[in-house]
Protein backbone atom coordinates (compact mmCIF):
# COMPACT_ATOMS: atom_id res chain seq x y z
CA UNK A 1 0.00 0.00 0.00
CA UNK A 2 1.03 3.83 -0.65
CA UNK A 3 2.35 5.32 1.85
CA UNK A 4 0.24 8.48 2.85
CA UNK A 5 1.67 11.76 3.19
CA UNK A 6 1.15 13.45 6.38
CA UNK A 7 -1.69 16.55 6.05
CA UNK A 8 -0.97 20.10 6.01
CA UNK A 9 -3.62 20.85 8.52
CA UNK A 10 -1.97 18.16 11.14
CA UNK A 11 1.67 19.71 10.59
CA UNK A 12 0.37 22.94 11.67
CA UNK A 13 -1.61 21.88 14.27
CA UNK A 14 1.36 19.88 15.50
CA UNK A 15 3.76 22.91 15.56
CA UNK A 16 0.93 24.59 17.42
CA UNK A 17 0.57 27.35 14.86
CA UNK A 18 -3.36 26.69 14.72
CA UNK A 19 -6.01 24.46 17.02
CA UNK A 20 -7.72 21.93 16.02
CA UNK A 21 -10.95 23.37 15.70
CA UNK A 22 -9.47 25.69 13.54
CA UNK A 23 -8.01 23.38 11.29
CA UNK A 24 -11.89 21.58 10.56
CA UNK A 25 -13.27 25.37 10.32
CA UNK A 26 -10.35 25.80 7.44
CA UNK A 27 -11.28 22.11 6.01
CA UNK A 28 -15.18 23.86 5.74
CA UNK A 29 -14.38 27.02 4.16
CA UNK A 30 -11.85 25.52 1.81
CA UNK A 31 -14.81 23.20 0.72
CA UNK A 32 -17.17 26.30 0.02
CA UNK A 33 -15.02 28.44 -1.19
CA UNK A 34 -13.32 26.05 -3.38
CA UNK A 35 -9.72 27.04 -2.52
CA UNK A 36 -7.17 25.15 -0.86
CA UNK A 37 -6.76 24.46 2.70
CA UNK A 38 -3.62 26.53 2.94
CA UNK A 39 -5.37 29.76 1.00
CA UNK A 40 -8.56 29.53 3.34
CA UNK A 41 -6.51 28.92 6.67
CA UNK A 42 -4.83 32.27 5.59
CA UNK A 43 -7.59 34.11 4.53
CA UNK A 44 -9.47 33.10 8.00
CA UNK A 45 -6.50 34.73 9.74
CA UNK A 46 -5.02 32.04 11.46
CA UNK A 47 -1.67 31.28 10.48
CA UNK A 48 0.67 33.67 8.17
CA UNK A 49 1.39 32.68 4.46
CA UNK A 50 5.19 31.72 5.69
CA UNK A 51 4.55 29.50 8.09
CA UNK A 52 1.58 27.82 5.54
CA UNK A 53 4.07 27.95 2.92
CA UNK A 54 7.21 26.37 5.66
CA UNK A 55 4.54 23.34 6.29
CA UNK A 56 4.20 22.86 2.94
CA UNK A 57 7.72 22.39 2.34
CA UNK A 58 7.44 19.86 5.31
CA UNK A 59 4.76 18.16 3.62
CA UNK A 60 6.07 17.59 0.40
CA UNK A 61 10.17 17.39 1.31
CA UNK A 62 10.86 20.50 -0.35
CA UNK A 63 13.65 22.79 1.15
CA UNK A 64 11.63 25.79 2.26
CA UNK A 65 13.27 29.45 1.45
CA UNK A 66 12.85 32.56 3.76
CA UNK A 67 13.25 34.96 1.14
CA UNK A 68 13.75 38.63 3.75
CA UNK A 69 16.81 36.66 4.85
CA UNK A 70 20.27 38.56 4.55
CA UNK A 71 21.83 37.78 1.29
CA UNK A 72 19.08 36.88 -0.82
CA UNK A 73 19.20 39.17 -3.47
CA UNK A 74 22.76 37.59 -4.02
CA UNK A 75 21.48 34.02 -4.53
CA UNK A 76 18.67 34.94 -7.10
CA UNK A 77 19.98 35.47 -10.39
CA UNK A 78 16.85 37.06 -12.24
CA UNK A 79 18.34 36.89 -15.64
CA UNK A 80 18.02 33.12 -15.76
CA UNK A 81 14.50 33.24 -16.92
CA UNK A 82 11.97 35.60 -18.79
CA UNK A 83 10.78 38.28 -16.80
CA UNK A 84 7.37 37.36 -18.05
CA UNK A 85 7.49 33.90 -16.95
CA UNK A 86 8.97 35.39 -14.02
CA UNK A 87 5.98 37.80 -12.98
CA UNK A 88 3.36 35.98 -14.38
CA UNK A 89 3.90 32.70 -12.12
CA UNK A 90 5.69 34.64 -9.68
CA UNK A 91 8.73 32.12 -9.80
CA UNK A 92 12.67 32.90 -9.07
CA UNK A 93 15.61 31.40 -10.68
CA UNK A 94 18.35 31.21 -8.10
CA UNK A 95 21.01 29.47 -10.11
CA UNK A 96 22.14 27.00 -12.51
CA UNK A 97 24.90 24.33 -12.08
CA UNK A 98 25.34 23.08 -15.77
CA UNK A 99 21.99 20.82 -16.28
CA UNK A 100 20.37 21.95 -13.14
CA UNK A 101 18.65 25.20 -12.61
CA UNK A 102 17.19 26.36 -8.84
CA UNK A 103 13.72 27.69 -8.76
CA UNK A 104 11.43 29.24 -5.68
CA UNK A 105 7.84 28.37 -6.43
CA UNK A 106 4.93 28.73 -3.90
CA UNK A 107 2.64 25.76 -5.23
CA UNK A 108 4.42 22.25 -4.64
CA UNK A 109 0.97 21.09 -6.25
CA UNK A 110 1.76 23.24 -9.58
CA UNK A 111 4.02 20.54 -11.46
CA UNK A 112 2.99 21.37 -15.16
CA UNK A 113 4.79 24.18 -14.34
CA UNK A 114 7.96 22.34 -13.89
CA UNK A 115 7.33 20.70 -16.55
CA UNK A 116 7.07 23.86 -19.09
CA UNK A 117 10.47 25.29 -17.43
CA UNK A 118 12.29 21.63 -17.84
CA UNK A 119 11.01 22.04 -21.91
CA UNK A 120 11.92 25.53 -22.55
CA UNK A 121 15.25 25.83 -20.99
CA UNK A 122 16.19 22.28 -21.53
CA UNK A 123 17.12 21.68 -17.81
CA UNK A 124 16.51 20.05 -15.24
CA UNK A 125 14.18 22.11 -11.97
CA UNK A 126 15.11 21.60 -8.71
CA UNK A 127 12.37 23.66 -7.03
CA UNK A 128 12.55 25.32 -3.60
CA UNK A 129 9.57 26.70 -1.57
CA UNK A 130 8.65 30.36 -0.35
CA UNK A 131 5.85 32.31 0.37
CA UNK A 132 3.95 33.86 -2.53
CA UNK A 133 3.95 37.33 -1.06
CA UNK A 134 7.71 36.97 -0.43
CA UNK A 135 8.43 36.18 -3.68
CA UNK A 136 6.31 38.89 -5.47
CA UNK A 137 7.51 41.72 -3.33
CA UNK A 138 10.95 40.23 -4.63
CA UNK A 139 10.15 40.65 -8.09
CA UNK A 140 9.18 43.73 -7.51
CA UNK A 141 12.09 45.01 -6.27
CA UNK A 142 14.67 43.03 -8.17
CA UNK A 143 12.97 43.71 -11.59
CA UNK A 144 13.15 47.45 -11.15
CA UNK A 145 16.56 47.68 -11.08
CA UNK A 146 17.66 45.49 -14.33
CA UNK A 147 17.69 45.95 -18.03
CA UNK A 148 14.98 44.08 -20.09
CA UNK A 149 17.28 40.54 -20.95
CA UNK A 150 14.94 39.20 -23.47
CA UNK A 151 11.99 40.13 -26.00
CA UNK A 152 8.35 39.67 -24.45
CA UNK A 153 7.75 36.73 -27.71
CA UNK A 154 10.65 34.59 -26.48
CA UNK A 155 9.01 31.83 -25.01
CA UNK A 156 11.49 28.82 -26.99
CA UNK A 157 13.36 26.00 -25.56
CA UNK A 158 16.19 28.56 -26.13
CA UNK A 159 16.44 32.35 -26.95
CA UNK A 160 19.11 31.03 -29.47
CA UNK A 161 16.17 29.75 -31.67
CA UNK A 162 13.76 32.78 -31.81
CA UNK A 163 16.69 35.68 -32.04
CA UNK A 164 17.96 33.72 -35.19
CA UNK A 165 14.20 33.75 -36.78
CA UNK A 166 13.46 37.36 -35.44
CA UNK A 167 16.13 38.49 -37.50
CA UNK A 168 14.64 37.56 -40.80
CA UNK A 169 11.24 38.77 -39.08
CA UNK A 170 11.08 41.26 -42.23
CA UNK A 171 11.18 38.84 -45.02
CA UNK A 172 8.80 35.77 -46.33
CA UNK A 173 9.19 33.04 -42.94
CA UNK A 174 9.40 30.50 -46.17
CA UNK A 175 12.47 32.37 -47.89
CA UNK A 176 14.45 33.58 -44.16
CA UNK A 177 15.33 30.23 -43.20
CA UNK A 178 16.26 27.56 -44.84
CA UNK A 179 14.36 24.26 -43.08
CA UNK A 180 16.49 21.82 -44.87
CA UNK A 181 19.80 22.50 -42.97
CA UNK A 182 20.13 20.66 -40.28
CA UNK A 183 21.70 23.60 -38.48
CA UNK A 184 18.91 25.65 -39.00
CA UNK A 185 16.93 26.29 -35.31
CA UNK A 186 13.83 25.68 -37.11
CA UNK A 187 15.37 22.31 -37.35
CA UNK A 188 16.61 21.99 -34.46
CA UNK A 189 13.60 22.97 -32.45
CA UNK A 190 10.70 20.63 -34.52
CA UNK A 191 13.45 17.76 -33.69
CA UNK A 192 12.95 18.40 -29.83
CA UNK A 193 9.66 19.25 -29.78
CA UNK A 194 9.59 15.23 -31.29
CA UNK A 195 11.85 13.67 -29.38
CA UNK A 196 10.60 15.62 -25.88
CA UNK A 197 6.62 14.20 -26.90
CA UNK A 198 7.70 10.65 -27.13
CA UNK A 199 9.86 10.99 -23.88
CA UNK A 200 6.76 12.28 -22.04
CA UNK A 201 4.39 9.36 -22.91
CA UNK A 202 2.53 11.67 -25.24
CA UNK A 203 0.48 9.96 -28.02
CA UNK A 204 -0.10 13.24 -30.17
CA UNK A 205 1.51 16.59 -30.80
CA UNK A 206 -0.93 19.18 -31.94
CA UNK A 207 0.33 22.69 -33.59
CA UNK A 208 -2.36 25.40 -33.53
CA UNK A 209 -2.00 28.40 -35.15
CA UNK A 210 -3.68 31.39 -33.28
CA UNK A 211 -4.38 34.39 -34.10
CA UNK A 212 -1.29 35.42 -32.48
CA UNK A 213 0.61 32.86 -31.43
CA UNK A 214 1.10 29.27 -32.40
CA UNK A 215 -0.11 27.00 -29.43
CA UNK A 216 1.73 23.22 -28.88
CA UNK A 217 -0.30 20.86 -27.09
CA UNK A 218 0.69 17.43 -25.94
CA UNK A 219 -1.78 14.79 -25.66
CA UNK A 220 -0.88 12.57 -22.60
CA UNK A 221 -3.13 9.35 -20.58
CA UNK A 222 -5.34 11.27 -23.23
CA UNK A 223 -5.73 14.64 -22.01
CA UNK A 224 -4.52 17.45 -23.78
CA UNK A 225 -2.01 19.75 -21.92
CA UNK A 226 -0.58 23.16 -23.10
CA UNK A 227 3.37 22.99 -23.58
CA UNK A 228 3.99 26.29 -24.67
CA UNK A 229 2.94 29.26 -27.07
CA UNK A 230 5.11 30.15 -29.92
CA UNK A 231 5.48 33.50 -31.45
CA UNK A 232 3.66 33.72 -34.24
CA UNK A 233 6.52 34.27 -36.50
CA UNK A 234 7.84 31.32 -36.14
CA UNK A 235 4.74 29.63 -37.95
CA UNK A 236 5.55 28.98 -41.32
CA UNK A 237 8.84 27.70 -40.63
CA UNK A 238 8.00 25.14 -38.18
CA UNK A 239 5.10 23.73 -40.32
CA UNK A 240 7.35 24.06 -43.27
CA UNK A 241 9.77 21.77 -41.67
CA UNK A 242 6.85 19.23 -40.43
CA UNK A 243 5.54 19.09 -43.91
CA UNK A 244 9.04 18.31 -45.27
CA UNK A 245 9.57 15.46 -42.10
CA UNK A 246 6.11 14.07 -43.35
CA UNK A 247 7.01 13.88 -47.43
CA UNK A 248 4.18 16.33 -48.03
CA UNK A 249 3.85 19.24 -50.20
CA UNK A 250 5.41 22.25 -48.34
CA UNK A 251 3.47 24.80 -50.82
CA UNK A 252 -0.15 23.08 -50.91
CA UNK A 253 -1.84 25.27 -47.62
CA UNK A 254 -5.32 25.04 -49.30
CA UNK A 255 -6.21 21.24 -48.98
CA UNK A 256 -5.93 18.36 -46.10
CA UNK A 257 -2.69 16.39 -46.26
CA UNK A 258 -1.62 13.31 -45.01
CA UNK A 259 1.78 12.07 -44.29
CA UNK A 260 4.67 10.13 -42.13
CA UNK A 261 7.85 10.94 -39.80
CA UNK A 262 9.94 8.25 -38.64
CA UNK A 263 12.99 8.85 -36.36
CA UNK A 264 14.65 6.87 -33.36
CA UNK A 265 14.24 8.10 -30.37
CA UNK A 266 16.95 6.13 -27.42
CA UNK A 267 17.55 3.49 -30.39
CA UNK A 268 13.87 2.92 -30.72
CA UNK A 269 12.09 3.95 -34.13
CA UNK A 270 9.15 5.65 -33.27
CA UNK A 271 6.25 6.61 -36.34
CA UNK A 272 4.47 9.77 -36.23
CA UNK A 273 0.95 9.81 -38.33
CA UNK A 274 0.81 13.81 -39.98
CA UNK A 275 -2.75 15.48 -40.75
CA UNK A 276 -2.10 18.54 -42.05
CA UNK A 277 -5.59 20.66 -42.08
CA UNK A 278 -6.36 24.04 -43.23
CA UNK A 279 -7.65 26.15 -40.55
CA UNK A 280 -8.88 30.10 -40.35
CA UNK A 281 -5.23 30.93 -38.52
CA UNK A 282 -3.06 28.58 -40.61
CA UNK A 283 -2.36 24.90 -41.10
CA UNK A 284 -3.61 23.10 -37.93
CA UNK A 285 -0.83 20.06 -37.91
CA UNK A 286 -1.76 16.78 -35.72
CA UNK A 287 1.22 14.10 -35.18
CA UNK A 288 -0.15 11.19 -33.84
CA UNK A 289 2.73 9.09 -31.81
CA UNK A 290 2.95 5.19 -32.97
CA UNK A 291 4.60 3.21 -30.86
CA UNK A 292 5.46 -0.64 -32.05
CA UNK A 293 5.56 -1.70 -28.54
CA UNK A 294 2.52 -0.44 -27.88
CA UNK A 295 0.32 -3.25 -30.22
CA UNK A 296 2.12 -6.18 -28.52
CA UNK A 297 1.53 -5.38 -24.78
CA UNK A 298 -0.22 -8.56 -24.65
CA UNK A 299 -3.87 -9.55 -23.18
CA UNK A 300 -3.13 -9.19 -18.99
CA UNK A 301 -1.97 -6.10 -19.88
CA UNK A 302 -4.90 -4.48 -21.96
CA UNK A 303 -7.59 -4.09 -18.87
CA UNK A 304 -9.13 -7.62 -18.71
CA UNK A 305 -10.72 -9.13 -15.54
CA UNK A 306 -9.91 -12.53 -15.30
CA UNK A 307 -13.54 -14.06 -16.92
CA UNK A 308 -13.90 -11.38 -19.54
CA UNK A 309 -10.01 -12.33 -20.60
CA UNK A 310 -10.99 -16.02 -20.94
CA UNK A 311 -14.12 -15.62 -22.77
CA UNK A 312 -11.84 -12.91 -24.81
CA UNK A 313 -9.45 -15.89 -26.01
CA UNK A 314 -12.02 -18.18 -26.59
CA UNK A 315 -13.88 -16.00 -29.80
CA UNK A 316 -10.12 -15.26 -30.94
CA UNK A 317 -9.22 -18.47 -31.43
CA UNK A 318 -13.15 -19.76 -33.11
CA UNK A 319 -12.69 -20.79 -36.49
CA UNK A 320 -15.17 -18.46 -38.11
CA UNK A 321 -17.15 -15.49 -37.27
CA UNK A 322 -17.50 -11.99 -36.77
CA UNK A 323 -15.91 -10.50 -33.86
CA UNK A 324 -16.65 -6.27 -33.59
CA UNK A 325 -15.14 -3.69 -31.11
CA UNK A 326 -16.59 -1.03 -31.13
CA UNK A 327 -15.93 3.14 -29.27
CA UNK A 328 -14.97 6.19 -30.17
CA UNK A 329 -12.14 7.55 -32.02
CA UNK A 330 -9.13 6.99 -29.46
CA UNK A 331 -10.42 4.23 -27.19
CA UNK A 332 -7.87 1.63 -28.07
CA UNK A 333 -9.55 -0.80 -30.62
CA UNK A 334 -7.04 -0.88 -33.18
CA UNK A 335 -4.64 -1.16 -29.90
CA UNK A 336 -6.58 -4.17 -28.53
CA UNK A 337 -7.32 -6.16 -32.05
CA UNK A 338 -3.67 -5.64 -32.87
CA UNK A 339 -2.95 -7.27 -29.41
CA UNK A 340 -5.12 -10.29 -30.86
CA UNK A 341 -3.39 -10.65 -34.42
CA UNK A 342 -0.14 -10.82 -32.65
CA UNK A 343 -1.82 -13.96 -30.23
CA UNK A 344 -2.75 -15.56 -33.26
CA UNK A 345 0.27 -14.98 -35.57
CA UNK A 346 1.71 -18.09 -35.72
CA UNK A 347 3.73 -20.04 -39.22
CA UNK A 348 -0.05 -22.23 -39.43
CA UNK A 349 -2.32 -19.35 -39.94
CA UNK A 350 -2.76 -16.91 -42.71
CA UNK A 351 -3.89 -13.64 -41.53
CA UNK A 352 -4.56 -10.93 -44.01
CA UNK A 353 -5.50 -6.99 -42.82
CA UNK A 354 -7.40 -4.62 -44.84
CA UNK A 355 -6.75 -1.07 -43.16
CA UNK A 356 -6.64 2.88 -43.92
CA UNK A 357 -3.74 3.60 -42.77
CA UNK A 358 -1.79 0.50 -41.92
CA UNK A 359 -0.54 2.21 -38.43
CA UNK A 360 1.56 -0.61 -37.14
CA UNK A 361 3.70 -3.31 -39.05
CA UNK A 362 3.69 -6.90 -37.85
CA UNK A 363 6.05 -9.94 -39.38
CA UNK A 364 4.03 -12.74 -40.45
CA UNK A 365 0.61 -10.63 -41.38
CA UNK A 366 -0.01 -9.66 -44.43
CA UNK A 367 -1.34 -6.02 -44.85
CA UNK A 368 -3.06 -4.18 -47.35
CA UNK A 369 -3.12 -0.27 -47.10
CA UNK A 370 -6.38 1.28 -48.31
CA UNK A 371 -5.33 3.93 -51.24
CA UNK A 372 -8.77 5.42 -52.33
CA UNK A 373 -6.71 7.48 -55.16
CA UNK A 374 -5.94 4.79 -57.32
CA UNK A 375 -9.39 2.88 -56.80
CA UNK A 376 -7.99 0.53 -54.51
CA UNK A 377 -10.72 0.73 -51.78
CA UNK A 378 -12.08 -1.89 -48.69
CA UNK A 379 -14.61 -3.62 -51.20
CA UNK A 380 -11.66 -4.11 -53.79
CA UNK A 381 -9.47 -5.45 -50.86
CA UNK A 382 -11.97 -7.64 -49.04
CA UNK A 383 -12.71 -9.62 -52.45
CA UNK A 384 -9.18 -10.34 -53.21
CA UNK A 385 -8.79 -11.47 -49.75
CA UNK A 386 -11.07 -14.31 -49.81
CA UNK A 387 -9.06 -15.80 -52.89
CA UNK A 388 -6.00 -15.83 -50.89
CA UNK A 389 -6.94 -18.51 -48.56
CA UNK A 390 -6.81 -16.82 -45.39
CA UNK A 391 -7.86 -17.98 -41.56
CA UNK A 392 -8.26 -14.51 -40.24
CA UNK A 393 -9.13 -11.30 -42.07
CA UNK A 394 -9.00 -7.64 -40.14
CA UNK A 395 -11.33 -4.87 -41.58
CA UNK A 396 -9.89 -2.03 -39.77
CA UNK A 397 -13.59 -0.85 -40.08
CA UNK A 398 -17.24 -1.69 -41.60
CA UNK A 399 -18.03 2.07 -42.84
CA UNK A 400 -21.00 0.77 -45.14
CA UNK A 401 -23.04 -1.53 -46.36
CA UNK A 402 -20.68 -3.65 -49.32
CA UNK A 403 -17.87 -3.35 -46.41
CA UNK A 404 -20.46 -5.12 -44.15
CA UNK A 405 -21.73 -7.35 -46.52
CA UNK A 406 -18.58 -8.89 -47.77
CA UNK A 407 -17.48 -9.54 -44.66
CA UNK A 408 -20.66 -11.38 -43.15
CA UNK A 409 -19.48 -13.33 -46.61
CA UNK A 410 -16.84 -13.94 -45.44
CA UNK A 411 -17.63 -15.06 -41.82
CA UNK A 412 -20.15 -17.56 -43.15
CA UNK A 413 -17.94 -19.18 -45.53
CA UNK A 414 -14.70 -20.41 -42.54
CA UNK A 415 -12.94 -17.21 -41.78
CA UNK A 416 -12.40 -15.18 -38.58
CA UNK A 417 -13.32 -11.49 -39.60
CA UNK A 418 -12.02 -8.85 -36.94
CA UNK A 419 -13.34 -5.34 -37.52
CA UNK A 420 -14.26 -2.10 -35.48
CA UNK A 421 -17.56 -0.10 -35.66
CA UNK A 422 -18.21 3.47 -34.20
CA UNK A 423 -21.07 3.06 -31.52
CA UNK A 424 -21.19 3.65 -28.07
CA UNK A 425 -22.45 0.55 -26.88
CA UNK A 426 -21.92 -3.42 -27.60
CA UNK A 427 -25.69 -3.53 -28.13
CA UNK A 428 -25.69 -0.91 -30.52
CA UNK A 429 -23.67 -2.57 -33.04
CA UNK A 430 -26.72 -4.98 -34.26
CA UNK A 431 -28.96 -2.43 -35.11
CA UNK A 432 -25.79 -0.14 -36.74
CA UNK A 433 -25.32 -3.06 -39.04
CA UNK A 434 -29.41 -3.57 -39.76
CA UNK A 435 -29.29 0.67 -40.37
CA UNK A 436 -26.99 0.20 -42.75
CA UNK A 437 -29.12 -2.14 -44.83
CA UNK A 438 -27.50 -5.38 -44.28
CA UNK A 439 -30.38 -8.06 -43.77
CA UNK A 440 -31.12 -8.81 -40.12
CA UNK A 441 -30.50 -12.71 -40.66
CA UNK A 442 -27.12 -12.00 -41.68
CA UNK A 443 -26.20 -10.31 -38.58
CA UNK A 444 -27.56 -12.65 -36.48
CA UNK A 445 -26.10 -15.61 -38.42
CA UNK A 446 -22.29 -14.26 -38.50
CA UNK A 447 -21.57 -12.27 -35.39
CA UNK A 448 -20.68 -13.66 -32.63
CA UNK A 449 -19.69 -11.42 -30.40
CA UNK A 450 -19.09 -7.66 -29.65
CA UNK A 451 -16.87 -6.01 -27.44
CA UNK A 452 -17.37 -2.13 -26.63
CA UNK A 453 -14.34 -0.39 -24.53
CA UNK A 454 -12.72 3.01 -23.10
CA UNK A 455 -9.66 3.98 -21.88
CA UNK A 456 -9.32 5.60 -19.03
CA UNK A 457 -6.32 6.98 -16.79
CA UNK A 458 -4.98 4.75 -13.99
CA UNK A 459 -3.20 5.56 -10.78
CA UNK A 460 0.55 6.40 -10.06
CA UNK A 461 0.62 3.46 -7.44
CA UNK A 462 3.81 4.98 -5.69
CA UNK A 463 2.07 8.35 -4.74
CA UNK A 464 -2.11 7.08 -4.61
CA UNK A 465 -3.51 7.35 -0.83
CA UNK A 466 -6.65 6.02 0.26
CA UNK A 467 -9.66 8.47 0.24
CA UNK A 468 -10.71 9.63 2.84
CA UNK A 469 -14.80 10.61 3.22
CA UNK A 470 -14.55 14.56 2.87
CA UNK A 471 -12.39 13.04 -0.29
CA UNK A 472 -15.61 11.32 -2.33
CA UNK A 473 -18.05 13.03 -4.17
CA UNK A 474 -21.72 11.09 -3.50
CA UNK A 475 -22.76 12.27 -7.10
CA UNK A 476 -19.52 10.75 -8.32
CA UNK A 477 -20.38 7.29 -6.59
CA UNK A 478 -23.85 7.47 -7.74
CA UNK A 479 -22.63 7.63 -11.57
CA UNK A 480 -20.89 4.39 -11.01
CA UNK A 481 -23.14 2.83 -8.54
CA UNK A 482 -21.24 2.53 -5.36
CA UNK A 483 -22.63 3.63 -2.07
CA UNK A 484 -20.36 5.65 0.37
CA UNK A 485 -20.16 2.64 2.55
CA UNK A 486 -18.87 0.55 -0.34
CA UNK A 487 -16.02 2.82 -1.26
CA UNK A 488 -14.49 3.86 2.46
CA UNK A 489 -11.28 1.87 3.01
CA UNK A 490 -11.03 0.87 -1.04
CA UNK A 491 -11.31 3.61 -3.33
CA UNK A 492 -8.25 5.50 -3.60
CA UNK A 493 -7.39 9.52 -4.73
CA UNK A 494 -4.22 10.86 -6.68
CA UNK A 495 -1.75 12.68 -5.61
CA UNK A 496 0.58 14.62 -7.63
CA UNK A 497 4.10 13.69 -7.85
CA UNK A 498 7.04 14.33 -10.54
CA UNK A 499 6.62 11.43 -12.48
CA UNK A 500 2.62 11.83 -12.26
CA UNK A 501 1.52 15.81 -12.32
CA UNK A 502 -2.21 14.81 -12.35
CA UNK A 503 -1.55 11.82 -9.80
CA UNK A 504 -2.65 9.77 -12.89
CA UNK A 505 0.17 7.74 -15.32
CA UNK A 506 -0.98 5.34 -17.80
CA UNK A 507 -4.28 3.86 -19.22
CA UNK A 508 -6.33 0.41 -19.35
CA UNK A 509 -9.41 -0.44 -20.73
CA UNK A 510 -12.82 -0.52 -19.86
CA UNK A 511 -14.93 -3.26 -21.36
CA UNK A 512 -18.32 -4.12 -22.56
CA UNK A 513 -18.21 -8.14 -23.76
CA UNK A 514 -21.53 -9.25 -25.40
CA UNK A 515 -21.18 -13.02 -26.77
CA UNK A 516 -24.25 -13.45 -28.53
CA UNK A 517 -26.55 -16.88 -27.93
CA UNK A 518 -29.54 -17.87 -29.31
CA UNK A 519 -31.59 -14.92 -27.35
CA UNK A 520 -29.69 -12.37 -28.62
CA UNK A 521 -29.46 -14.12 -32.07
CA UNK A 522 -33.47 -14.25 -32.21
CA UNK A 523 -33.71 -10.45 -30.96
CA UNK A 524 -31.63 -9.53 -34.05
CA UNK A 525 -33.53 -11.34 -36.11
CA UNK A 526 -36.83 -9.53 -35.49
CA UNK A 527 -34.91 -5.98 -35.67
CA UNK A 528 -35.42 -5.43 -31.60
CA UNK A 529 -34.73 -2.35 -30.30
CA UNK A 530 -31.45 -1.65 -28.63
CA UNK A 531 -32.99 -1.16 -25.22
CA UNK A 532 -34.20 -4.99 -25.40
CA UNK A 533 -31.48 -6.11 -27.01
CA UNK A 534 -29.17 -4.33 -23.36
CA UNK A 535 -31.56 -6.02 -21.51
CA UNK A 536 -31.26 -9.52 -22.43
CA UNK A 537 -27.34 -9.39 -23.08
CA UNK A 538 -27.35 -8.05 -19.23
CA UNK A 539 -29.08 -10.84 -18.40
CA UNK A 540 -27.27 -13.30 -20.06
CA UNK A 541 -24.21 -12.03 -18.15
CA UNK A 542 -22.85 -8.91 -20.09
CA UNK A 543 -20.95 -6.47 -17.52
CA UNK A 544 -21.75 -2.90 -18.87
CA UNK A 545 -18.13 -0.26 -18.98
CA UNK A 546 -19.36 1.06 -15.89
CA UNK A 547 -19.81 -1.90 -13.90
CA UNK A 548 -16.40 -2.91 -14.97
CA UNK A 549 -14.92 0.61 -14.44
CA UNK A 550 -16.36 -0.03 -10.71
CA UNK A 551 -14.42 -3.41 -10.62
CA UNK A 552 -10.97 -1.30 -11.37
CA UNK A 553 -12.09 1.59 -8.70
CA UNK A 554 -12.32 -1.09 -6.05
CA UNK A 555 -9.52 -3.08 -7.14
CA UNK A 556 -7.48 0.57 -6.31
CA UNK A 557 -6.38 1.22 -10.10
CA UNK A 558 -8.43 4.33 -10.63
CA UNK A 559 -11.21 6.62 -9.52
CA UNK A 560 -14.92 6.98 -9.83
CA UNK A 561 -13.95 10.64 -11.47
CA UNK A 562 -12.48 8.44 -14.23
CA UNK A 563 -14.98 6.09 -14.75
CA UNK A 564 -17.49 8.76 -14.36
CA UNK A 565 -15.65 11.03 -17.27
CA UNK A 566 -16.03 8.22 -19.78
CA UNK A 567 -18.55 5.81 -18.76
CA UNK A 568 -21.79 7.29 -18.01
CA UNK A 569 -24.95 5.76 -18.89
CA UNK A 570 -28.55 7.15 -18.40
CA UNK A 571 -29.95 3.02 -19.14
CA UNK A 572 -32.26 2.37 -16.83
CA UNK A 573 -30.84 -0.97 -16.41
CA UNK A 574 -27.61 0.52 -14.94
Amino acid sequence: MARSRKKLGEILVGWGVITPQQAEQAVQLAKGSGKRLGEAIVEAGFAKQEQVAKALANQFGMEFVDLSAPGMSDKVDMKLIDQELVKKHAILPMSKDGNRMQVVIHDPMNLELLDMLRFRYGVEIEPRLAAESQIRSFIEGGLKSMPKMVSEGESLVTGSIDRTIDRSVDRSMDRSIDVTREDAPIVRLANRILVEAVKMRASDIHIEPMADRVRLRYRIDGVCIERDNLPKRMQNALLSRTKLMAGVNIAEKRLPQDGRIKINVDDSQIDFRVSACPAYHGESVVLRILRPESARVGLENLGFEPDNLAIFNRIIRRPNGIFLVTGPTGSGKTTTLYTALDVLNRPDRKIITAEDPVEYNFEGINQCQVRESIGLTFPIILRSMLRQAPNVILVGEIRDKEVGEIAIQAALTGHLVFSTLHTNDAPSAITRLIDMGIKPFLVASSIQAVMAQRLIRTLHDPTKVLAEKEDLDPKMLRLIGLKMEQALGKVYKPVASQEAPNGYRGRRAIFELMQLNAELRDLAFHKSPVAKIRRAAIQSGMRTLVDDGRLKVLAGKTTPEEVARMAQSDDETE
